[in-house]
């Protein structure tokens, strides 16, 4: 359990977990740790600065043995979106070189936008790893390279998606570009963390009474719901590694910037006996 003197406690866990929307479950292996839906927003707002402007996500998954305090994290938000059931007809057809160049352009607007908020600038330099989707599985996954302003280390945007029967489980990397190899090492255990149930497998779609979402495979990297979804992500790492310096001794930028008094607290982490297979395990 990792306690915050002035936030409460988040709890750790491992083993099966339900999701919230009733439709896909986590099987997290002792290597990595989830925080619910609660705690998931204590961090993202109270932790790592983010506005709680209507953040929703059905939790995260951290590697062990790091917490949300450290200033090379890297965590795994993971949400749902029922679209309905996404075709993946045109997999094979999809240009990722065309996509690619139409994200850049889109970000390149997005930075205009956040400049004249206050913003720094972003770019999309490129991929970081080519969309690759795996037909048997029905789960894509990519990476992006971003650059904030003049940060020496990129941001890394890792996305997975995991079709289902009504919607899309959407799994989004917090990270930065240095810890690119480590995750690559990751990504086949992450992958296999979040399966759908029964009942809610991309196989048990019924055309006859299932809706189909207006938007494809291509659409999920590049389309409106990548620009809904995708981008929220690589802002939240800006916010993530921003607020880690404030703690550092740049706090007045971060009030500056968020118009947030600084707040001291002591975290503490310890091990929620009831989550771990190992009683003598230690932080």
């Amino acid at each position: 359990m990792l306690k915050l003197k002035r936030y409460g406690s988040l709890s750790r866990h491992n083993g099966k977990i339900k999701l919230a929307n009733g439709v896909a479950t986590l099987d997290v292996p002792d290597n990595f740790y989830y925080l619910s839906l609660e705690d998931t927003k204590t961090v993202l707002v109270k932790v790592w600065g983010n506005p709680d402007n209507g953040i929703t996500t059905l939790g995260m998954l951290f590697p062990e043995g790091s917490t949300p305090f450290d200033a090379d994290v890297w965590g795994v938000t993971i949400k749902y979106q029922e679209d309905g059931y996404v075709s993946d007809e045109d997999a094979q057809d999809i240009d990722y070189d065309d996509i690619l160049t139409q994200m850049q352009d889109d970000t390149e607007q997005e930075s205009q936008t956040r400049v004249k908020q206050g913003y720094e600038a972003i770019s999309l330099v490129g991929w970081a790893a080519k969309p690759y989707y795996d037909a048997n599985t029905h789960k894509l996954h990519w990476a992006q390279e971003i650059k904030f302003g003049d940060q020496d280390v990129n941001t890394l945007n890792y996305n997975i998606r995991i079709l289902g029967r009504k919607g899309v489980l959407i799994l989004n990397f917090i990270a930065g570009m240095d810890q690119l190899n480590f995750i690559d090492t990751q990504i086949d255990t992450v992958l296999h963390i979040a399966e759908f149930d029964d009942g809610q497998r991309y196989a048990d779609f019924n055309p006859d009474i299932d809706k189909v979402a207006a938007y494809g495979i291509g659409a999920l990297i590049a389309g409106k719901v990548a620009a809904k979804l995708g981008l929220l992500a690589t802002i939240l790492i800006f916010l993530k590694k921003f607020w880690i310096l404030a703690i550092l001794g740049v706090g007045g930028f971060f009030k500056k910037i968020f118009g947030k008094k600084e707040e001291s607290f002591t975290p503490v982490l310890t091990r929620n006996k009831e989550n771990t297979k190992d009683p003598e395990d230690k932080p």
